[in-house]
């Protein structure tokens, strides 16, 4: 196939079966060059054997894969010329990591001095030029992370696919090789597919998100519209963290909940039916003094200490609690479990999702 390609991928009915159970169901996803996807979902979603069967790696029982407009579905996985990064990094223990890195050219019959032009740039997009005679086991976690990316990328892929390429890393280098990785495929302008179940992750890298649940996609979307207006319960739920509370209009069009609050924010919901309003913890105010705007009286139950956050556990009524956060400022004393306050949000701070 032609070796020029701008990397745009279009997924059409995509169903794969494993005996009796559907990974992937009538899946659809337009990828357009030079943007980066992240197929976010929990285990069993169907997110991993979506990124094989983009690879050639899993071969789907029904549905086409294109590349530039190319049918690519029935190409081994090696005739993609797609770079890929494991969660493993699956590294060869034996090699150097320039032998490594060079595996991909080698196997493409690309001459010796091409090659170490070529390897010797990728380690340095990387920022690895002196580690060209280590092996990985003299590597650290991240740097071996750099290695299998410099390899996925020395032949200059059109696509790239990241399988949990982040999951073997502590919390602070994961963060930092996030932004490294955006970086890097900012520069090359590649397409690029990635697996994970890290949300805050995929918030942080991604250009869109498909939210995956039972083998199909829930939602897809930027990850601000994703966050801000999930279309489901299960994204609301998934995405970060969100306060989704039960409501039922009364005979005056209010929103009340199940244990009869009438709920700020809602006063120009257009909607009729029963359903959920959906409200992230950082968009409640939390007052000691009523403010004047709609508000409801609440007890705070319990204070979690966050470090520049404090996040707040307070109860509204009887039975229902929401969950808030409140930035921790100088000579400003956080609220005391048993306080009370009054909580209110703005009508574009929460969503109402039908059920």
């Amino acid at each position: 196939m032609n070796t020029i390609s701008t990397g745009e991928i279009r997924m059409s009915g995509i169903t794969c079966r494993f005996g009796d159970v559907v990974a992937v169901d009538d899946v659809s996803l337009d990828v357009a060059p030079g943007e980066f996807i992240s197929l976010l979902g929990p285990s069993g979603s169907g997110k991993t054997t979506t990124l094989m069967i983009i690879a050639g790696f899993q071969q789907p029982d029904s549905g086409d894969v294109l590349l530039d407009g190319q049918s690519i579905i029935s190409l081994p996985s090696y005739q993609r010329g797609f770079g890929m990064v494991f969660q493993n990094y699956a590294l060869f223990p034996h090699m150097t990591v320039g032998d490594n890195v060079r595996f991909p050219l080698r196997m493409r019959g690309v001459s010796s001095p091409e090659s170490r032009d070529a390897v010797g740039q990728a380690l340095e997009m990387v920022q690895l030029s002196g580690y060209l005679d280590r092996y990985p086991h003299q590597l650290s976690g991240g740097q071996q992370q750099r290695v299998a990316l410099a390899r996925a990328l020395v032949f200059r892929p059109s696509v790239l696919l990241m399988d949990e390429p982040l999951g073997a890393l502590d919390k602070k280098l994961r963060e930092e090789m996030q932004l490294e990785i955006k970086r890097i495929q900012k520069e090359l302008n590649i397409t690029t597919i990635s697996v994970t179940h890290d949300q805050a992750e995929t918030l942080v890298m991604s250009d869109k998100v498909a939210v995956m649940r039972d083998g199909r996609i829930e939602q897809i979307d930027t990850p601000l519209d994703l966050y801000e207006r999930p279309a489901s319960r299960f994204v609301a739920d998934f995405i970060g963290e969100s306060n989704i509370l039960a409501i039922n209009p009364d005979d005056q069009g209010r929103f009340r909940t199940e244990d009869g609050i009438h709920l700020p924010g809602t006063e120009n919901l257009a909607a009729s039916s029963s359903g959920w309003v959906v409200v992230r913890p950082e968009k409640i105010h939390l007052n000691a003094e009523a403010t004047g705007q709609p508000s409801i009286p609440a007890v705070v139950e319990e204070v979690i200490y966050g470090g520049d956050v404090d996040r707040y556990r307070v109860r509204l009524g009887k039975s229902s609690t929401i969950i808030a956060k409140q930035q921790r400022h100088a000579g400003n004393a956080p609220l005391q479990p048993g306080a009370s306050v009054h909580v209110h949000w703005s009508d574009h701070d929460c969503a109402f999702l039908r059920q």
